[in-house]
């Protein structure tokens, strides 16, 4: 019988494409393959021959080009204006302020932007101000020196009150690896002469002394890492400004330094200081009115005042100070340890104040309230003062050198809700005081253990009445 081969010449020509269309495939594979190989091959040379210049400056390779996505979308690294570009010298003798001002204005334009002041310059800063507001996600990295003017008498006198003053500035960093020294020295030695004299002999000496960092009407502000010394007066200052996180600061000034706070707050709200170190000549936390939930946690303080609240309601002014914690904080050889000052005859209240957790060494006085507070020889008898109450001492161990506790409250405005729970304070090696401390018109309880056992005497129970004269100053504050 035979076979049909009608359709024979099709199948054949079929065939024929079939082997075509799979052999292209391969080998086209193949080709993508050896093209991206190769392509790795040669993105990996060009990143490790594209240098070792640091991030930031003026001269930066060029990134590697890479593939568009297929959505459009082109990244892009965020910019950076080095303060080098602008003119600065960085040999600590130029005055490189308007180069800072020129870098400062062009980043402020820029979402993302980072202002760099690079390792290994110095950069001598005349008083200056950096104001915003910026576009968002603004970044100062100072990873090199500023330097503040040493002579006193090149101050401007419309500049004494701070040296870099940030003014209106939002979703804003300071961070790196570098130093903000005020280079106080000059400034401290007025304070130890006779001042009035140098003052009529020498029209150069100004009776204001400037901060190192001012901070003013600012919100959502980061400060870390970098190291802040030597100031005038206070190191840090936050007025009138909400939002503010300050982590792993080191802040130090000679424990002869006077008035040089470490952190000075302000009418300021929602504020986070922690783990940082802070050693000058007056307090390391320093909180005043105007000023609500602020946490301070994981603080080495000392040497210095201790952390305050306060002096508060001076010449009859109006204080308001709430919801404040303090806690896991180590002090060392410090004045003080947790304090709130009042000065006689002010109006408001101090209330909701949690100092738990302290570890103190060698403190002179470890707890203190004082309503009877002045900084001269004599201060006037007034009645009237700043309504204290709901204050809790939490867990305050360790060693005084003068006197464990002082709690000496007003007479006409008695502190109320005060507790003293889990004290345990021991003379130190220093001791030249007296174990008993001193107590005066507090109210609230005391809760073991209690060392000394004389504490236990310090807080006076049944405060009904005296609550409700407190109440009264809280009103103002509402």
């Amino acid at each position: 019988m035979k076979k049909n081969y009608k359709h024979s010449p099709l199948i054949f020509l079929l065939a024929l494409l079939l082997i075509f269309f799979t052999t292209f495939t391969m080998v086209s594979v193949e080709a993508r393959k050896h093209h991206t190989k190769k392509s790795k091959i040669h993105h990996k040379h060009r990143k490790n021959g594209g240098g070792n210049k640091a991030p930031g400056c003026s001269e930066t390779p060029s990134p590697t080009p890479t593939p568009a996505p297929s959505h459009g979308f082109y990244p892009t690294e965020p910019p950076i204006f080095d303060i080098l570009s602008f003119g600065a010298k960085g040999d600590g003798v130029s005055d490189d302020s308007k180069a800072l001002e020129a870098a400062w204005e062009a980043a402020c334009k820029v979402q993302g932007a980072t202002l760099h002041i690079p390792s290994e310059f110095q950069f001598l800063i005349s008083p200056i101000t950096l104001q915003g507001p910026c576009m968002p996600n603004f970044i100062f990295q100072v990873d090199g020196i500023l330097l503040a003017p040493s002579k006193v008498g090149t101050w401007p006198k419309s500049s004494l009150f701070q040296w870099l003053n940030f003014k209106w500035i939002h979703n804003f960093t300071i961070q790196g690896t570098g130093t903000f020294d005020g280079q106080g020295y000059n400034w401290w030695k007025l304070s130890q002469i006779d001042y009035f004299q140098e003052m009529k002999t020498s029209k150069s000496i100004p009776d204001i002394k400037p901060t190192v960092l001012r901070f003013y009407a600012s919100y959502n502000v980061t400060v870390r890492d970098i190291k802040i010394m030597n100031s005038p007066q206070c190191h840090l200052k936050f007025d009138n400004s909400k939002g503010v996180k300050i982590n792993n600061v080191t802040i130090s000034a000679p424990e002869s330094s006077p008035n040089t706070d470490g952190i000075h707050l302000q009418n300021s709200q929602d504020v986070e200081i922690h783990h940082s170190n802070i050693g000058t000549g007056d307090d390391c936390v320093s909180i005043q009115t105007g000023c609500s939930n602020i946490h301070v946690h994981h603080i080495n303080c000392g040497p210095g005042h201790g952390i305050s609240l306060g002096g508060l309601g001076k010449d009859k002014s109006v204080a308001c100070v709430s919801d404040i914690i303090v806690e896991n904080v180590n002090l060392e050889s410090t004045m003080y340890g947790a304090r709130i000052k009042t000065w006689q005859g002010g109006l408001g209240s101090v209330k909701n104040i949690s100092f738990s957790n302290i570890q103190v060494s060698d403190v002179k006085v470890p707890i203190m309230i004082d309503q009877y507070y002045c900084d001269k020889h004599v201060c006037k008898n007034q009645t009237g003062a700043v309504a204290i109450s709901n204050v809790k001492f939490n867990q305050i161990i360790g060693t005084y050198s003068a006197k464990p506790i002082h709690l000496a409250c007003s007479n006409s405005t008695p502190c109320t809700d005060v507790d003293l729970i889990d004290i345990q304070l021991k003379p130190s090696l220093n001791y030249r005081g007296i174990q008993q401390g001193l107590c005066w018109n507090s109210y609230g309880k005391s809760q073991a253990p209690l060392l000394p056992s004389s504490m236990d005497y310090c807080v006076r129970r049944g405060s009904g009445f005296v609550r409700r004269i407190s109440r009264s100053h809280e009103n103002i504050c509402s």
